[in-house]
């Protein structure tokens, strides 16, 4: 695929919104924030969970806006998956360091520890919270912040949020819910996989509902939280209605359509043969799989009559070296489940396979599979099933429980 034919694929899926994105003018949390000089953070050593997608609407670093100015006493950074600055591989622990642009102490969220211990906590009195989420249950970084969360209430110290768009708007929800057993990094709270949150609303719920934080429920009622809302959000935006910029969330995630994508397919290439773009140009939006042929996985998905998809097969040069595979179109959001294709996915690569991947998985194999998938049922449908599993079954009663989801959480929406 050319440059220009990417662009025009790209350019499809934004023009659908662009007639409201020009009326747009969103204030971020870290704007608002500063519009309130700074009067949640007065008086306190201040510490700084980011990363390089925390920045202002005029994509100024939240770490900057908060060290230059005076009214703000910033003493240290944390940094959760991928570190403060995005460039640190994915399941790489990352060490404590000190910030060579700020001179500050960075603490990592995602190395010895998954959550600050008292001696981290021991400088500071508040902890700010400025990270860009996916709208999805397996993006760590939510997780970081219910972690952090609870050992900032049993510290009896104040978390602020600094609140930021859900990129595919707040509106959608879908996907397998997260049974209890199955919590862990990478399914932090028992939510839809696509949740229809911002992270404030997360929050929000984490600190309201009994139960989402595994504290003592009198260490959860009588901690403080802040969140900073936006200005002028609303949650049937899409992110390219926003007016902002998008700056990538990790290294995975460079752009709009793989953030989009990581919804649709993230699920679909945890076991068996398929390869949904990871390292290519066009990361969580490419499928391959071995042994079958582009043709042949783009027909096979297209019979499978997914709503809001097409699947067109294209051609591309990479690294100097031609390559082939199918690109994931949406082309109705409004019918799309999003997480509904990787379960056909599934169902393919166990169809395809000379054994079922899922009856032959180990232990280890099927735990990890499951704290990123969230229920037991799917996955004795598709080991004992495998290509015959009955993937709209499922997909028909997990719409109907995230959207009874949807119902329960509009108690916390702040939009």
């Amino acid at each position: 695929m050319t440059s220009w034919m990417r662009i025009c694929i790209v350019g499809c899926l934004v023009s659908l919104f662009l007639p409201r994105a020009a009326e747009a003018r969103i204030y971020l949390g870290i704007d608002v924030l500063a519009d309130q000089g700074f009067a949640p953070l007065q008086g306190m050593r201040v510490g700084l969970l980011t990363n390089p997608a925390g920045v202002n609407r005029d994509g100024v670093s939240t770490i900057d806006v908060l060290n230059r100015d005076p009214r703000v006493n910033l003493v240290a950074l944390f940094g959760p998956e991928h570190g403060i600055y995005g460039d640190e591989r994915a399941n790489v622990p990352i060490e404590d360091r000190i910030d060579p642009r700020t001179n500050l102490p960075v603490f990592s969220l995602y190395g010895r520890f998954r959550r600050p211990t008292p001696a981290m906590l021991e400088r500071i009195d508040v902890m700010v919270i400025d990270l860009q989420d996916l709208g999805v249950r397996s993006y760590t970084y939510v997780s970081s912040m219910r972690y952090v969360m609870e050992e900032i209430f049993k510290a009896g110290k104040k978390v602020v949020i600094l609140d930021r768009p859900n990129p595919i708007g707040g509106l959608k929800v879908c996907g397998p819910p997260l049974e209890e057993r199955w919590m862990s990094f990478v399914g932090a709270f028992r939510v839809p996989y696509v949740h229809g949150l911002t992270i404030g609303e997360l929050a929000t719920m984490a600190k309201n509902e009994p139960g989402v934080l595994q504290i003592p429920d009198a260490v959860r009622r009588a901690g403080r939280l802040t969140v900073v809302p936006m200005r002028g959000w609303r949650r049937d935006m899409m992110w390219p209605e926003t007016g902002l910029r998008w700056i990538p969330t990790s290294p995975a995630i460079p752009d709009l359509s793989a953030a989009m994508g990581y919804s649709m397919t993230g699920l679909g290439t945890q076991l068996g043969a398929f390869r949904h773009g990871y390292g290519t140009l066009y990361p969580f939006r490419l499928l391959q799989h071995t042994g079958r042929t582009p043709e042949q996985i783009a027909a096979a998905l297209t019979a499978r009559n997914i709503p809001g998809l097409e699947f067109k097969v294209i051609s591309f040069t990479e690294n100097g070296q031609p390559r082939r595979g199918v690109y994931v179109l949406v082309s109705d959001w409004n019918a799309l489940r999003p997480t509904e294709v990787s379960f056909h996915m599934m169902a393919l690569a166990a169809e395809w396979a000379p054994n079922n991947p899922f009856a032959a998985a180990s232990a280890g194999q099927r735990d990890l599979f499951l704290k990123h998938v969230g229920e037991t049922a799917w996955w004795d449908e598709i080991a004992t099933r495998g290509g015959q599993a009955d993937v709209r079954r499922f997909v028909e009663r997990w719409t109907r429980e995230a959207q009874a989801f949807q119902e329960r959480s509009r108690a916390w929406w702040l939009y």
